[in-house]
């Protein structure tokens, strides 16, 4: 059954690593890091990434019944490097998820006990919670007049071999 999230579970940790790793390779300053913001956004790009990454950790690690230390980190002192190790942490954790069976229906006390949701709330949450702030920083990137990665499900299935042109004999069929 996990079968039919490993694409979209996949391609949320690649889109994140893929927007970490190009904020690096641009040398953004620190002014555009952590001061450039957009209309509706949820901070600067910093932030957002790092808002990104540990909420995404924090969702998996109660799938996984397991704890991550960072998870629930504040941004100081974090750094593009950071996020991205744990970025990578997080999709090794989602790997082990997507290895067993999910229970969807398993209840997951949240909310410091306030709270119950069923667990397969936390993969809808994932995705959901990433693609739109991942968004959020390209408009930023696009405010600063930097063309942001294409990072979309189509651009993940070319990186990764899961989408493929037809030979010209197929495609005449």
């Amino acid at each position: 059954m996990n079968e039919v999230l490993s694409d979209a579970v996949r391609h949320n940790a690649w889109a994140t690593r893929q927007l970490i790793a190009f904020c690096q390779d641009q040398n953004l300053t620190e002014d555009q890091l952590v001061n450039a913001t957009g209309v509706g956004t949820f901070g600067g790009i910093l932030a957002t990434l790092h808002h990104i990454v540990t909420c995404d950790g924090s969702y998996v690690r109660r799938l996984a019944r397991r704890e991550l230390e960072w998870a629930d980190s504040g941004v100081d002192g974090v750094d593009l490097r950071t996020l991205a190790d744990w970025a990578a942490d997080a999709e090794q954790v989602w790997e082990g998820v997507l290895a067993d069976p999910i229970d969807v229906e398993r209840v997951v006390v949240i909310d410091d006990g306030l709270r119950e949701c069923r667990a397969g709330i936390f993969v809808a949450q994932a995705l959901n919670h990433a693609n739109h702030h991942r968004e959020q920083v390209c408009a930023i990137l696009t405010g600063l007049g930097i063309e942001p990665p294409d990072i979309q499900a189509w651009e993940y299935a070319w990186a990764t071999g899961r989408i493929w042109d037809r030979t010209n004999a197929e495609a005449r069929g």
